[in-house]
């Protein structure tokens, strides 16, 4: 077995805010089954240092790290093997990982982001009790800045780095004048370098300084080079263009499993749906109709397109179509659902997060809808496909990749599997909406795209060796 390092802020099961926990819970199984054992850097917030207990092992330590003293616990837990990086001065505090009371953004986070950065880079150079890792895998700007310290310790050539781009769309900005605290180098402050309209981007330090790039499906590395996506650093990509590769991300397939789910009634053909899709109706006091429930499972943010649905929602409503929605995020989002369900008896919306809920709503909707207006990968259509419950989805990103939509070509071949619309407007999801109750309607071809669905592959297994070629690469050039 050969060794990696993952460095990222979150990590599924023990911290979430989004698919990066998913995905960074799930990479070291799937590459263990490609010879590479990967251990995963990961803050000591509260949530994991109350799992972590009495568990583990110091393996480093440092008196004075961005403003307090630090120490790197060395730990199994909930089956992830982590080096936990416990600093109470950058993350002990309740909360949001990211935010603060006030729900915006904690003014210590680059110091605690770059804390993180430093140690990835300290244990690269020096190791941990006989182990070092051969490649250092990043992900987004929490831990970009990894390569500027590597450089900084003339330790670059000691291992490989590889940042994955999950979000564009933040990129970890201070001013210049935290240069010296956050232990960067002068060098290193300029256009070419980690500059950006004369702040500090530490996702610009990575997109520039690591070994190799890479993001989360193919059609969204494309889409990262254009100015519409590339939120102002699509010159930089399109400068290290064959550094940069587009892996689908998979899903955990225990987790996401309807034949062994706890939270559902199990099966594994379409036909069993129907007991999940009465009891989901019931729990949400939805009439029984004739027409598809879809769910919706989604953060309530711009970039997911939830707005979009909602003035879709009349003209499906009105066909027979109800739709359960489960969430949280923007205040003005939040009420307009809420809003909606007031005024309409066919929508049911729950303010929050609930993981059992998700599951019972993926289980028992016929389809799930996903109107992002930009989506690197996404995760719910692949559970969506697992579970026999139709994706529609925006012609962007990951969706792109991983659905093959119903259009005349597809249903007299018998291989769709979902709809997509294209551009992110209520008129083009309105006419796909439409086109999902004629097809729930019409059985024999609903019948053939949840059987399609639920074969289709949404696991590690295509991805995982397209990861471990990359280490390999970058662990021989090392």
């Amino acid at each position: 077995m050969r060794n990696a390092l993952s460095v990222a802020s979150e990590c599924a099961p023990l911290v979430k805010t989004g698919g990066l926990a998913d995905v960074v819970g799930a990479l070291p199984g799937a590459l263990a089954a490609q010879d590479w054992k990967l251990r995963t850097l990961l803050p000591g917030y509260p949530a994991v240092m109350k799992v972590l207990g009495r568990k583990g092992s110091e393996v480093w330590s440092d008196d004075a790290l961005m403003g307090g003293p630090a120490r790197v616990i060395a730990a199994k837990v909930a089956g992830v093997d982590l080096l936990i990086l416990d600093a109470p001065h950058l993350y002990d505090r309740e909360g949001s990982i990211y935010l603060g009371p006030d729900g915006r953004d904690w003014t210590d986070n680059p110091e605690r982001f770059a804390a993180l950065s430093w140690v990835a880079a300290r244990i690269a150079v020096e190791g941990i009790k006989d182990w070092r890792p051969e490649v250092l895998h990043l992900h987004d700007w929490q831990a970009a800045l990894t390569p500027i310290y590597l450089r900084e310790m003339e330790a670059s050539h000691q291992v490989g780095t590889l940042l994955t781009i999950h979000n564009i769309a933040f990129h970890g900005m201070a001013p210049v004048a935290r240069l010296k605290d956050l232990r960067l180098p002068q060098w290193g402050f300029h256009p070419d370098g980690f500059e950006y309209y004369g702040q500090i981007n530490a996702l610009k330090a990575g997109l520039v300084f690591a070994d190799k790039l890479s993001t989360v499906s193919p059609t969204y590395a494309r889409e990262l080079m254009l100015p519409d996506f590339g939120m102002g650093l699509d010159g930089v990509l399109r400068a290290r263009q064959a550094d940069l590769v587009g892996i689908l991300n998979g899903i955990d397939e225990t987790v996401w499993n309807p034949q062994t789910d706890p939270q559902v009634s199990r099966y594994k053909s379409p036909k069993r749906k129907a007991e999940n899709r009465t009891a989901l109706i019931t729990e949400l006091g939805l009439a029984a109709k004739d027409g598809p429930l879809a769910v919706v499972i989604s953060r309530l943010t711009h970039q997911k397109g939830l707005d979009v649905l909602l003035q879709a929602l009349p003209a499906f409503v009105e066909r027979g179509g109800q739709v359960a929605m489960l969430g949280s995020g923007e205040a003005e989002l939040e009420k307009a659902w809420l809003k909606a369900a007031d005024t309409m008896p066919e929508v049911s919306v729950h303010i929050g997060y609930n993981d059992e809920l998700s599951h019972r709503l993926m289980a028992g909707g016929d389809a799930v809808i996903v109107p992002s207006r930009f989506e690197p990968c996404g995760l719910t259509q692949l559970y969506g496909l697992r579970y026999g419950t139709i994706p529609v989805v925006a012609l962007t990103g990951g969706l792109a990749d991983t659905i093959i939509p119903a259009n005349d070509a597809a249903i007299t071949a018998g291989v769709a599997t979902g709809l997509q619309f294209h551009p992110v407007n209520a008129g083009a999801l309105s006419g796909a909406l439409l086109q999902l109750c004629d097809l729930y309607a019409d059985k024999p071809v609903w019948d053939r795209m949840q059987r399609n669905a639920m074969r289709h592959p949404v696991g590690w297994a295509a991805s995982a060796p397209r990861y471990a070629a990359l280490y390999e690469s970058l662990g021989s050039s090392t």
